[in-house]
């Protein structure tokens, strides 16, 4: 059990589940080969079985970390941050965000969007999963909505879900990694027939890096 005052941090975004972080290359989406510093947040219920980082989801697992520390090793490298998870908006991120962009670092997220909406972000990156979906406003903040292709019935998911967001937000569909040989020739196939759709991979993962 945390001691009060560590959840009072916790409630106000000045400390955080730090499950890692790391400086890479951004491997998806609209950002696809960027430089960028990646701070990866315990906790998540969403429970998607493909997921690549379950480790992730028991917030318990990873301990309370100063905010301030965080961003100060954080402006040692990129002039671009991804917060990512677990699922980041389980926890406030308007501390976080406001401190990366008073130090010039462009503030990204990746997220289900599930939960209540927090932080100041350059660019929002929406990944709806099936088990817990986004709640409006994700939708409508939303700059980039990556929907991860399992089988033939998610190509259908994506689209209610594309119906949800702005007109302005690119969309992307995404192999699932341990399908990606059977998915990838359905996604082009799709892609060419609903050119308003471009292809993500996880090029980090091709390239061997984080």
């Amino acid at each position: 059990m945390l001691k009060k005052e560590v959840q009072a941090l916790i409630n106000q975004g000045k400390m955080l589940p730090l499950m890692e972080e790391f400086y890479t290359i951004q491997g998806e989406g609209a950002h696809t080969g960027t430089a960028a510093y990646f701070i990866r947040i315990g906790g998540c219920d969403v429970g998607c079985h493909w997921c690549d980082v379950k480790e992730s989801w028991d917030a318990n697992l990873h301990p309370p970390t100063h905010t301030d520390l965080i961003v100060e090793n954080a402006k040692k490298y990129a002039e671009t941050v991804v917060i990512t998870g677990g699922e980041p908006l389980m926890w406030s991120l308007d501390y976080i965000t406001n401190q990366l962009q008073e130090s010039g670092i462009k503030t990204h997220i990746e997220t289900s969007g599930a939960y209540d909406f927090s932080g100041t972000w350059d660019w929002f990156c929406l990944s709806p999963k099936k088990t817990k979906l986004p709640i409006e406003r994700c939708y409508r903040e939303a700059d980039e909505l990556k929907m991860i292709i399992h089988n033939k019935n998610d190509f259908h998911f994506a689209e209610e879900q594309a119906a949800k967001v702005g007109k302005n937000c690119k969309l992307y569909l995404q192999p699932e990694w341990s399908k990606k040989e059977k998915m990838i020739p359905l996604i082009i196939d799709y892609v060419m027939e609903h050119p308003k759709w471009k292809i993500s991979l996880q090029t980090h993962k091709y390239l061997n890096i984080p």
